[in-house]
């Protein structure tokens, strides 16, 4: 898996990162984590150039939510009762359905650390005849933040890349818990520090 997402990579580029992104709708078998810690990886190596790795993987998130959002706002009650005659599917439609309804737009962005509910979600908000401005409000300020978080744990993890995103199927969001969490600590500690130092300076001066 880790192998064909850093041969499409050599082969196309930093559009290798959203093109595999939009591709994970129709099933391509490359957990949205797997590409983004993969930009974060590389990009730290020297591989890629951070900025443009970061911009592409964070619009690749971005349309595949588009997408599915588009789908269920504009093609949606046509489709619906096919999803439903699928069981495995329905049961995520269901799901999302709860997320919505109990969480309102902010289901967008729980579902995000949630894997296959991160595509079903925006299909049942355009389902649900959410405005787009909404929609969007909700939608790209989440998959901007969630890119970031994994861009730089990739940058992390190096070649690791593969088993954490294993770890992060098989335990699902406790484990985003606590790369959030890690995230956060390094960058209050990074903040903290920083303080330190200006406040030893100014007392230095005086």
């Amino acid at each position: 898996m880790y192998d064909i997402l850093l041969n499409i990579i050599e082969e196309i580029g930093y559009f290798a990162l959203f093109l595999v992104l939009c591709l994970g709708l129709i099933g391509l078998p490359i957990p949205n984590e797997a590409v983004v810690m993969t930009g974060g990886a590389l990009a730290e190596s020297g591989v890629l150039l951070p900025v443009p790795a970061f911009i592409m993987t964070c619009l690749g998130i971005c349309s595949a939510m588009t997408f599915g959002y588009s789908i269920g706002r504009f093609a949606g009650s046509k489709l619906s009762e096919w999803f439903r005659s699928k069981k495995n599917i329905a049961a995520f439609v269901a799901k999302s359905e709860q997320l919505s309804e109990r969480y309102g737009g902010y289901a967008l962005s729980i579902s995000l650390c949630l894997p296959f509910l991160r595509h079903v979600t925006p299909y049942v908000m355009g389902l649900n005849k959410m405005p787009y401005r909404r929609f969007a409000l909700f939608a790209y300020p989440s998959a901007f933040v969630w890119t970031l978080i994994y861009f730089i744990v990739g940058s992390f993890v190096g070649d690791k890349v593969q088993m954490l995103a294993n770890d992060i199927y098989k335990y699902g969001i406790w484990v985003v818990y606590a790369l959030i969490a890690a995230v956060l600590g390094f960058i209050a500690f990074r903040f903290w520090r920083k303080r330190t130092q200006k406040d030893e300076k100014i007392e230095s001066t005086m």
